[in-house]
């Protein structure tokens, strides 16, 4: 992404930093609300079927698994959308 690792991180820090104030910019001028789910919710482990966490899946490698509890086949990403959504949503309710 960045070819001075020395300045990386503080470059996407700053890059995030940027997107997410101007997220929250947007969803006040359109009446929205915008939920942080924690940077280290395991949204992509969870099975967001049955709620159980797979930590090979911690391997960015393995772009589909299914999980051992219930049998359901995800897609990392999507698996990991789904949980983000229903995190969101519950730290909205709470």
């Amino acid at each position: 992404m960045v070819k001075n690792h020395r300045l990386a991180k503080s470059i996407s820090d700053a890059s995030w930093s940027e997107f997410s104030r101007k997220l929250e910019y947007k969803m006040a001028d359109h009446g929205g609300i915008l939920v942080k789910v924690p940077v280290t919710y395991p949204s992509s482990q969870r099975c967001s079927c049955c709620g159980r966490q797979e930590h090979m899946v911690k391997d960015l490698s393995v772009r589909r698994w299914r999980c051992p509890a219930c049998g359901t086949e995800h897609d990392r990403d999507v698996n990991a959308a789904i949980n983000i959504l229903s995190k969101g949503l519950e730290m909205l309710a709470s």
